[in-house]
């Protein structure tokens, strides 16, 4: 897991990401809210923890005053987190509570190749048997939604043989 630890004091600071890092984590510093706001913008973290009392600024002041963070979009492809809803072209899906973490995931990652371990550790948390095919058969059930309920729309769900699977912006790619 990466996290990010937002913390002015330098000792208490490195006395966290230390414990993290022994814990098996990345753990990324930050002193200032500015120089946060920039890694959370770069860097997809797991997680954040944030030092309530930053100088000069509320920690929670820098939270979004809207919902819409928690709406994650690609294309015309959006998950809100909050209402555990999910549309494509305006359009509501139906989507299992795996199907549902999958999708997360993968937009999480936009335009990046996730692996069937990296979905087995974040989706099912488990261990199961990777010789098993439970993965493919959620992603060949989140394709049927997104993508072939959808025939007049270029496809999003792409399976990278060998690698993983991602899902992908086609306007990116041109």
């Amino acid at each position: 897991m990466r996290i990010l630890v937002i913390e002015d004091e330098a000792r208490l600071a490195e006395f966290v990401r230390q414990g993290l890092v022994l814990a098996g984590h990345v753990a990324d510093g930050a002193d200032n809210g500015a120089t946060a706001l920039e890694m959370a913008a770069s860097t997809p973290y797991d997680a954040i923890l944030l030092d309530l009392m930053l100088p000069g600024q509320n920690g929670l002041d820098r939270r979004p005053a809207t919902t819409d963070a928690a709406v994650l979009r690609l294309a015309d492809l959006e998950l809100d987190l909050v209402h555990r809803r999910v549309s494509r072209a305006g359009q509501a899906l139906s989507l299992t509570n795996r199907e549902f973490a999958l999708l997360e995931l993968l937009l999480r990652n936009p335009n990046r190749v996730v692996t069937k371990t990296r979905i087995a550790e974040k989706v099912w948390e488990v261990d199961f048997d990777m010789g098993s095919n439970v993965i493919e058969v959620h992603l060949s059930q989140l394709r049927r939604k997104l993508d072939r309920a959808f025939p007049d729309l270029p496809p999003l769900l792409e399976t990278v043989i060998g690698h993983g699977y991602r899902l992908h912006d086609p306007a990116a790619a041109r």
